[in-house]
């Protein structure tokens, strides 16, 4: 074979394994797409329970008896 057609070889090879790089590159960038998607579908679903999960939590936080500063242990 010709040094022309080693070149040619060449090209051709590195130009299919680009092609394939573009078609891994475009379906990791679809998938990405989709996963932004559902995050923002979930984080909808979940905020309303959040808020609430939060107000309960604060309401326990308020009702909760209050700790003396001089009970637990020190290290001196």
């Amino acid at each position: 074979m010709t040094a022309l057609g080693w070149s040619g070889l060449a090209v051709a090879l590195g130009s299919a394994g680009l092609a394939v790089l573009a078609y891994c590159a475009f379906k990791v960038w679809l998938a990405v797409r989709r996963l932004g998607r559902e995050l923002d579908r979930t984080r909808r679903r979940l905020a309303p329970k959040q808020g609430a999960l939060r107000d309960e939590l604060r309401t326990l936080h308020d009702t909760r008896s209050p700790q003396d500063v001089d009970e637990g242990v020190r290290s001196s």
